[in-house]
């Protein structure tokens, strides 16, 4: 009996499933053993990879609640890719399912922030421009340009303090979070993605450029639910992170 590739995939990532029939080794004979080997890697492998992807998220939960839920997990999403960056992705949406994580609220959060710090790092380069062409731009026409993002340029909305959770469980001697939501933008200006926290409106303003809005549109829309939005400071970090890589103020 011949076995499906998607049978095959559900007893590989399944250790509870018995070994199908029909599976044979080299020399033609019951391939149980040597697949229940191979299973065993599987598994491992892919645990080791969510402890890579997620290490605040294990840090958290602690080793062996992240390997029992790294199983469950690669049960119900097992990998479509054979390249482990993209690994994890639907792991935030799967945390936030978890009925036994519900009073863990920021769990899902913090993965997000994780995913996108990874997605980050992997991202396409972009040569920045210069600070000084942004100052070139005349004031009256600054609010009728659009800016092109680095595709490094991520953007996470949180109503928890994710980055005060992720630099308490990355940086020796961090301040404790506090109580208080936080949107954090990151950027990658030379080789590794630095998250900053951002101002109140940030993430909206951001977020609103990416889908092609002017930088006065963004502001205008921000102001609505965020008076009290910075748009200077806000701008100035993506400046400095070197998220900006083109200028288009011709209408």
């Amino acid at each position: 009996m011949s076995v499906s590739q998607s049978q095959f995939t559900r007893v590989l990532m399944d250790p509870n499933l018995p070994v199908p029939d029909g599976l044979s080794d080299a020399q033609s004979g019951p391939a149980g053993r040597r697949f229940n080997v191979y299973r065993n890697n599987v598994a491992v492998s892919l645990t080791e990879a969510m402890h890579a992807a997620f290490p605040v998220i294990a840090k958290l939960l602690g080793k062996e609640n992240m390997d029992g839920l790294s199983g469950l997990y690669l049960r119900a999403h097992p990998p479509s890719s054979p390249l482990m960056m993209f690994y994890g992705a639907s792991f935030p949406a799967f945390l936030a399912a978890t009925e036994q994580l519900n009073h863990l609220g920021y769990l899902p959060d913090v993965a997000r922030l994780e995913l996108a710090l990874r997605r980050a790092y992997h991202a396409a380069d972009a040569s920045p421009i210069a600070a000084e062409a942004l100052a070139r731009i005349p004031p009256e026409d600054l609010m009728q340009t659009r800016v092109t993002l680095a595709p490094s340029v991520q953007v996470i909305a949180s109503s928890w303090p994710i980055f005060d959770i992720w630099r308490f469980n990355t940086t020796k001697g961090a301040a404790k979070p506090k109580a208080l939501a936080q949107d954090v933008l990151i950027t990658r200006p030379e080789f590794d993605p630095i998250p900053q926290p951002l101002p109140a409106g940030g993430a909206c303003w951001i977020s609103a450029l990416m889908q092609g809005a002017t930088i006065g549109d963004a502001h205008q829309a921000t102001r609505i639910t965020t008076a009290e939005f910075d748009l200077g400071t806000t701008l100035t970090l993506l400046l400095q992170g070197g998220a900006i890589i083109n200028l288009d103020n011709k209408g």
